[in-house]
């Protein structure tokens, strides 16, 4: 099963998408794609920690080359949050830019009981950007297109409310 959680900055994305990998039966994999960058990055690490403590969840901090993770097979995976591991591949000097991330997407999928992606929605902005970031926009917004093409469950969430765009709630 394939699961897309999409939402802006703060919306509670993270939270459903934990409560919901927390219901399926497997053993629980957290795949933390964001990279030990400054005290801001550190506060969000340690903010998103301390949500998910107690929780049954074995955490794997992985924020490139996700095609090359040692993952148990068949573990219920929350990948937390695919728009850090695109910006990852694209911007970091070892990165491998949007096909690794589709590499490592596949290789996921193929290997895993489920899969529940969390990404951003960042595409409300209406700003001028320059061409590095329009890549980075063009780029999310094709992989969260692919994966929701793909999902079996597709929710938004608003204000901490799921707004379910494809499939059921369990």
């Amino acid at each position: 099963m394939l699961t897309l959680v999409i939402g802006g900055a703060g919306s509670g994305k993270s939270a459903f998408a934990e409560a919901h990998v927390c219901r399926l039966p497997g053993k629980k994999i957290y795949l933390a794609t964001m990279l030990h960058r400054g005290e801001e990055a550190q506060a969000r690490i340690q903010k998103h920690r301390l949500q998910r403590a107690g929780r049954g969840f074995e955490t794997l901090e992985r924020g490139l080359d996700l095609e090359h993770a040692s993952l148990p097979p068949g573990a219920d995976i929350l990948l937390e949050d695919l728009s850090n591991l695109l910006a990852n591949e694209l911007f970091e000097p070892d990165g491998g830019g949007i096909e690794a991330v589709r590499r490592g997407l596949r290789r996921l999928l193929e290997s895993c009981g489920s899969l529940t992606v969390v990404t951003n929605e960042v595409f409300s902005g209406g700003k001028e950007y320059d061409e590095g970031s329009l890549r980075y926009l063009r780029d999310l917004a094709e992989l969260n297109r692919e994966l929701a093409a793909r999902a079996d469950l597709v929710t938004e969430i608003v204000c901490g409310l799921p707004n379910v765009l494809k499939g059921e709630l369990p």
